[in-house]
């Protein structure tokens, strides 16, 4: 097979040196020059949780040449649609797409290529990139899961090539559900990748401290009640039911809730949110595809959504200079609480 990962950065170029490290062919594909010469002249190094380096083959977009039956869309979501055009070309009859991007980016890919050639991977881990060439792995190495999941519901050959692809790195669970698995990891991202872009803080530093804590068990529950609202079912995470766990309707369960949260996040408590990454860098972040999705779920289903709507509001404030990443931000969400 012929297997690309188009948008190799922090994540990308960890994924590709395990299935390289596989013995499985695969292509980096990445803009960055700095980024593409590191990978071919040193190959990916990966630190952080584990140490190893692997040598792989970085492609820029031009030099795709070949048509491809498996690619891993790894970009921002920003722009999907034109993304997805794009890589028409190169892949073959019976290509198909994984997207393991944030939010619910699915029907974006779908709408190019149909329902049929459009997958997707919710990544149940964490990765910054430290320099070119080098990804520090954030996550705990035995949390290093995915969820898998078609539009259509339907088993397939492609399915399950894809997910022998990915457990080259760690354990895959083929989701019926995979929009209640989508929702899961919106769940997180809303929350602790939203507050770890407001804040200038890990996910780990977001949930120790009692008031971003607070703030984030506000965003959780209105991740939660969107869901019921709109009779979706939040699947587990790693074998943990999160919404039983965080959801609250009285003071006990709620205090309950707090005291969880920190534990919940052990595992990825080093992690950076790719937000946050992004503001650094003086990108411009998805927060209209994470948070945003909430919000935008919320009116259609008739929940508030302030807590996320404010999330939004202090990223869109940063990329534009109203606001700096950081922890005395908090206090901006003080008249909610």
């Amino acid at each position: 097979m012929n297997v690309a990962i188009y948008g190799a950065g922090s994540l990308g170029t960890i994924l590709g040196a395990y299935i390289a490290k596989g013995g499985r062919d695969i292509d980096l594909v990445n803009r960055n020059p700095k980024h593409v010469q590191a990978l071919r002249t040193d190959g990916a190094h990966v630190v952080g949780t584990v140490d190893f380096k692997q040598k792989v083959n970085a492609l820029f977009p031009s030099e795709m040449s070949k048509r491809y039956d498996i690619i891993f869309l790894m970009t921002k979501q920003l722009g999907n649609k034109a993304v997805v055009e794009s890589l028409v070309p190169h892949l073959a009859d019976d290509g198909v797409i994984c997207t393991t991007q944030n939010g619910l980016p699915e029907l974006s890919v779908s709408e190019v290529i149909g329902e049929d050639r459009t997958f997707g991977c919710t990544i149940a881990w964490g990765a910054t990139l430290v320099e070119p060439g080098v990804s520090e792995l954030t996550s705990s190495p035995d949390a290093l899961t995915f969820g898998l999941g078609s539009m259509t519901g339907k088993d397939s050959q492609r399915l399950h090539e894809i997910k022998e692809l990915l457990e080259l790195m760690g354990p895959v669970t083929i989701e019926k559900n995979f929009i209640g698995a989508r929702w899961s990891k919106l769940l997180i991202n809303s929350a602790f990748s939203g507050l770890s872009a407001c804040l200038g803080q890990t996910f780990g530093e977001v949930a120790k401290a009692k008031k971003s804590r607070r703030v984030a068990q506000r965003i959780l529950k209105e991740c939660i009640d969107v869901t019921v609202a709109a009779h979706v079912k939040i699947e587990p995470i790693q074998g943990k039911d999160v919404a039983k766990l965080l959801d609250y309707h009285g003071p006990i369960k709620k205090w309950v809730s707090f005291r969880i949260i920190p534990l919940a996040m052990k595992k990825h408590a080093l992690l950076k949110a790719s937000m946050l990454q992004d503001l650094e860098k003086g990108k411009k972040t998805e927060i209209d595809a994470i948070n945003g999705v909430v919000c935008a779920y919320g009116r259609k289903v008739g929940v508030p959504t302030p807590f996320n709507d404010k999330v939004v509001e202090i990223v869109h404030g940063i990329e534009d200079g109203t606001y700096a990443s950081k922890p005395s931000n908090i206090e901006l969400f003080t008249p909610l609480l």
